[in-house]
């Protein structure tokens, strides 16, 4: 029986897997390396957070974005934003070192089984645990509007669902969202040839502004320190303090996870938008009705929050692009046995799991990380920088385990 099994091998599940093997645990790591990255973001999209920001980790801290660049005459440095392709091929050079193997297996069940677990794969092996870390990213957990659950994929997609663009060269996109991914994507659109137009509940785009010198005086500092999750001391306080965040009542910490760090475009997109992309703003998607496969769908907007009947103007557009994120949600876990997942406790006004300062469920073993983890750590786990937290802690609550059993 092994001391760990890791499902996912993103920026989490391969900074855990360094740690665990690191502490000599008899570990497995399941899952496509970087594979939201690889099969999920269209070529073209930067990184919006800094490179010194961006880490995976490892116990010595040696296998940083730094490090990976300086082996590559890479340029990552702060106030230079870092393609996407560049951060995936980094995450493949840290799959490399990782210190066990990192298997390319699709994890198809994770189930009790006596005091530890048992994980199946799609090609028919059952490994025996005694502990799991679900580290499984963003992509179970996708947010589409109501309006558009009924439209088929050739009319309505999620933003996450894009590889490439091209194939919408010459024909009218309506992107729902108001943040990076909308902003992004409606951007990349028109540089490849088609007519987007965003389409937005919010009053107006916030702009994140240029980034401040790392180097600064001293109360320049003490005004706006910088932080993992950006300038100011909101922003560093969700992403230095995970631990005490975990300590404010669950209601509180749900509704600063769901809020905290809001849709904003980065500031090297700003010009590749305004004047170029229209933009509806505070208008609100009542209905999409199809206009056939080809055709098209056409989309009822309403100004009025409280209107839920009378549409105030329609967008009649080829395809809609929601950008409008994901929430984590036990139940989209559909790897986890049924019987399990509805045992778990969860953070109050959530259905994500509520998780114990080492990221262990109520489920003794039972392990998550990532975007599920921010009810209990904060927005810091929606984004790369909270892997180094993460991992550390999560190892040594295993192994805590591990002592129990």
């Amino acid at each position: 029986m092994h001391d760990l099994v890791v499902v996912g091998a993103g920026p989490y599940g391969l900074s855990i897997a360094a740690h665990a093997a690191s502490a000599k645990l008899d570990v497995r790591v399941l899952g496509r390396p970087m594979a939201s990255w690889r099969d999920h973001m269209p070529d073209g999209m930067f990184l919006k957070s800094e490179p010194w920001a961006s880490n995976l980790s490892d116990a010595a801290g040696e296998r940083t974005l730094a490090a990976y660049a300086a082996t590559r005459g890479i340029v990552a440095e702060h106030g230079h934003p870092l393609p996407i392709g560049t951060f995936t091929d980094y995450g493949m050079w840290f799959a490399e070192r990782v210190g066990v193997p990192v298997e390319e297996r699709t994890v198809t069940a994770v189930a009790a089984h006596g005091r530890g677990y048992r994980v199946e794969t799609a090609d028919g092996e059952a490994l025996l645990t005694r502990s799991v870390a679900l580290a499984i990213g963003v992509m179970p957990f996708v947010r589409l509007p109501r309006a558009l659950r009924g439209l088929e994929p050739a009319l309505a997609s999620h933003s996450s669902h894009h590889r490439e663009l091209t194939g919408f060269r010459g024909r009218e996109v309506a992107v729902i969202g108001a943040g990076q991914a909308a902003l992004e994507t409606a951007a990349l659109l028109a540089e490849t040839g088609a007519r987007p137009v965003v389409v937005a509940r919010a009053g107006r785009v916030n702009w994140n502004t240029l980034p401040q010198p790392l180097e600064r005086g001293r109360l320049a500092r003490l005004r706006a320190p910088h932080s993992g999750l950006g300038i100011g001391w909101s922003s560093w306080a969700w992403s230095e303090m995970p631990r005490a965040f975990r300590l404010l009542p669950g209601g509180m910490r749900a509704r600063i996870a769901a809020t905290a760090m809001g849709p904003a475009g980065a500031w090297w997109l700003r010009d590749r938008v305004e004047g170029v992309v229209p933009v509806r703003l505070g208008h609100r998607l009542l209905r999409a009705v199809p206009l056939g496969r080809s055709d098209g769908v056409r989309l009822e907007l309403s100004a009025n929050e409280s209107a839920d009947d009378a549409a105030d103007f329609t967008v009649e557009t080829g395809h809609v692009i929601a950008a409008t994120g994901f929430v984590p949600d036990l139940r989209r876990l559909l790897v986890l046995d049924p019987g399990l997942r509805d045992q778990l406790a969860t953070v109050r006004g959530t259905r994500a799991p509520e998780l114990d300062a080492g990221f262990e469920s109520s489920r003794p073993g039972l392990f998550f990380a990532g975007l599920v983890a921010a009810p209990s750590f904060g927005p810091s786990m929606r984004f790369v920088y909270g892997a180094t937290f993460t991992a550390a802690r999560l190892v040594a609550g295993v192994r805590r385990r591990l002592a129990t059993t």
